[in-house]
């Protein structure tokens, strides 16, 4: 393993942290292909989805997240908008995070990307460009928006927890693996929250950092919805009368507690506004300190890892497996002293993400997955031999977790 830190940009401390936040109606007005279990069109909307923006401003450095209530979307895609970016607004893709809520009743966005190796069968249908350049747009004017209403802002942090998640490896007394519910297996009930607010206190936005796979809804259902991060969303947003960005953690395998039902009635999705949406509430209300002095620092690394033999990449995306290996892009921003995060576009199991938090030398560590675009599921090296379904979407192998936490334990001890 080999791991390429490819930029570092760092401010130094501003007079003024400024932050803006915008949130942009993305559902569809026609019938759209939607991504998640087999192919299938949708027949309407349940709810209404989103991009939701928040810009942050040092002084030196401006940072954009965005969470997208899509499932996935490939790297060239994310690619794609960061170059657009860039070039209207200057931004870098360092400091350009572009995070999908991971709901499985959203439209496709842009190219299937590494899914056609898995499951080409889901693809054979033709792309539609129309809705995905909407998303573009859509993406890209928000940020626009938000640089024209960056204003005087505070910074807090706060850890809560919520049982909302369960371990989705069932096994069976065969020894089968199956995609079902374990209660015995790992799960990470950790939720972190970032607030912005005003210099008068008043509420920004909320960053809610939670894993959860957005599969309350099954394979059967054919209306558009965020599902239970969309719903838990806009559930806060009207208690806090702000955005809530809901940024996906470590959930390769982690089911909501309800999951893979035929409506939302018989899903329960109603109820994830407490199981999460509460418990959200709760953190924010406990969340008693913000700071108006911030440092942000961004960097870029590739992990090389080996590539699970014989999977071949498409051919838009050979760039991330030369020869034998997977490259793997990660993302890194500290803020101040105290907080780090980091993202990678993979579906990584909570075990990785949990011991990468236990060791990390920064206090507050967290990790956004499902961001910049989507190479595969990332398993620990015990559960790949059990099998079932997450093995079987990975171009990994046992070593890939490792070099993983390697590489993001280095840029928490070595970045300032």
């Amino acid at each position: 393993m080999r791991a390429l830190l490819l930029l570092l940009a760092a401010s130094s401390f501003a007079a003024e942290f400024r932050a803006a936040t915008v949130k942009i109606d993305i559902t569809p007005t026609s019938s759209e292909w939607l991504l998640g279990y087999g192919a299938r069109q949708s027949t309407g909307v349940l709810d209404k989805i989103y991009h939701r923006i928040v810009l942050l401003d040092d002084g030196q450095t401006q940072f954009a997240l965005v969470s997208s209530d899509i499932c996935l979307v490939s790297p060239v895609e994310y690619e794609k908008v960061a170059a657009l970016l860039e070039k209207s607004a200057g931004i870098k893709p360092v400091n350009f995070w572009w995070s999908m809520t991971h709901t499985h009743s959203a439209p496709e966005v842009g190219p299937p990307g590494l899914a056609v190796a898995f499951l080409g069968d889901r693809y054979t249908h033709k792309i539609d460009p129309t809705y995905t350049e909407k998303v573009e747009k859509a993406l890209l004017d928000g940020i626009a928006e938000a640089r024209k209403k960056l204003a005087p802002a505070r910074l807090g942090i706060a850890w809560g927890v919520a049982y909302a998640n369960i371990n989705r490896r069932a096994r069976d007394v065969e020894g089968e693996t199956f995609l079902g519910l374990n209660p015995d297996g790992p799960s990470d009930r950790r939720l972190g929250l970032i607030r912005l607010d005003r210099t008068d206190g008043t509420p920004i936005a909320l960053i809610a950092n939670y894993p959860i796979h957005g599969t309350v809804l099954g394979g059967k259902n054919l209306l558009i919805s965020g599902d239970a991060p969309g719903v838990v969303s806009e559930y806060v947003e009207q208690k806090i009368g702000a955005p809530l960005l809901f940024i996906n953690g470590a959930a390769g395998d982690q089911a909501p507690i309800y999951s893979t039902q035929n409506d939302h009635k018989s899903g329960h999705l109603s109820q994830f506004r407490v199981l999460l949406g509460d418990r959200i509430l709760a953190t924010n209300k406990d969340l008693k300190t913000t700071v108006t002095s911030v440092k942000m620092t961004t960097a870029a690394a590739v992990v090389e890892t080996p590539r699970r033999p014989g999977l071949t990449f498409p051919d838009e995306l050979r760039a991330y497996a030369p020869g034998n290996n997977v490259n793997l892009p990660v993302r890194y921003l500290k803020i101040n002293k105290d907080i780090a995060i980091w993202s990678a576009p993979i579906e990584l199991f909570c075990e990785v993400a949990i011991e990468i938090r236990a060791k990390s030398k920064i206090k507050n560590t967290f990790y956004f997955g499902y961001t910049n675009g989507w190479l595969g599921y990332m398993l620990t090296p015990k559960e790949i031999p059990l099998g079932g379904y997450e093995p079987r979407v990975s171009p990994y192998t046992a070593q890939a977790a490792a070099d993983l936490t390697t590489t993001i334990l280095r840029l928490t001890s070595a970045i300032n």
